[in-house]
């Protein structure tokens, strides 16, 4: 039998990777899911603690991968400052969803820190001089009225953890354009790998002015933050690099669903209608961005 011509095996190749970097995108959207439950389930502890074991087992896994490629993790780089910059905003941005979790429906804090790609368009914008198209225009008004659905503006404390909820997009958005800004520069699992120290470093001392004891069950719902926090992580780095973004990027709003559904079966959760309006309006915004971005990238 003839082989087939080498478009084919081409094709073929592109269409599987495509599958698996969704596949790999879908188990990451899983993975933070659970990591929010898991953030949830840990109870009073104080945040700091749970922040802290969120980057500890990230930083050990990130850590055995040097050890196993015999590189050094702490080597020179004319990067340094764009690493250390991206760590403290993404710490800023774990902290602030990390209470948002604690003090809203788990859905409603992964539908306001999913902004954070509507964030990364304004903040390449304004930093690194990325221009924003005509038609990218409504789709930002629409993702900010779906946020204001879902923060419910009002002059109360209420409103913190949304607000917090939606800080923390902004944090991912500035820290994903410091990663753009650094694609030449450095590997994903050298980010990683900065970002989890840094935080670990932060968050470490914190622990000797408080560190509450922890129940069983507490402990391992502290330990399945991390573990859950890695598996989402990694499973976004095998993703983009499997598959462009454009591709991708929009099956990563699978973990909105996903969080929804976990805090439908563990705690009854059930988020209103402005809520679940604001919710639909983020994600079809998401995807009229994700469509264009396909017509740009094939013309």
């Amino acid at each position: 039998m003839d082989s087939p011509p080498a478009g084919c095996h081409i094709g073929a190749m592109i269409t599987d990777n495509r599958k698996t970097a969704i596949a790999c995108i879908l188990f990451s959207a899983v993975g933070f899911a659970l990591m929010g439950a898991t953030v949830k389930l840990s109870g009073d502890l104080p945040l700091h603690q749970k922040v802290f074991f969120r980057n500890l087992v990230t930083l050990a896994i990130t850590g055995m991968i040097f050890l196993r490629r015999r590189e050094n993790p702490l080597r020179k780089t004319p990067a340094l400052h764009l690493l250390l910059l991206r760590s403290l905003i993404g710490l800023a941005g774990v902290f602030l969803y990390f209470y948002a979790i604690d003090n809203m429906n788990l859905a409603d804090a992964a539908m306001l820190n999913k902004l954070s790609p509507f964030c990364v368009t304004i903040l390449a914008a304004l930093l690194l001089g990325e221009k924003i198209r005509r038609h990218t225009a409504p789709t930002l008004a629409g993702a900010f009225i779906g946020a204001l659905l879902i923060i419910k503006p009002r002059f109360d404390l209420a409103m913190i953890p949304a607000l917090a909820g939606a800080g923390s997009a902004l944090c991912a958005g500035a820290a994903y354009t410091l990663v753009r800004a650094m694609k030449d520069l450095e590997s994903a699992h050298r980010i990683v790998f900065f970002f989890s120290l840094v935080s670990t470093l932060v968050t470490g001392p914190l622990l000797l002015l408080r560190c509450d004891p922890a129940t069983g069950s507490q402990t391992a719902a502290l330990l399945g933050t991390g573990a859950f926090a890695a598996i989402g992580q990694f499973g976004l780095t095998w993703a983009f690099h499997r598959a462009p973004a454009a591709q991708i990027s929009i099956y990563n709003y699978s973990h909105i669903l996903f969080a929804g559904l976990v805090g439908f079966v563990i705690w009854n959760e059930r988020p209103d209608a402005a809520s679940i309006l604001g919710g639909v309006l983020i994600v079809t915004m998401a995807l009229i961005s994700h469509r264009r971005d396909l017509a740009a990238a094939n013309p």
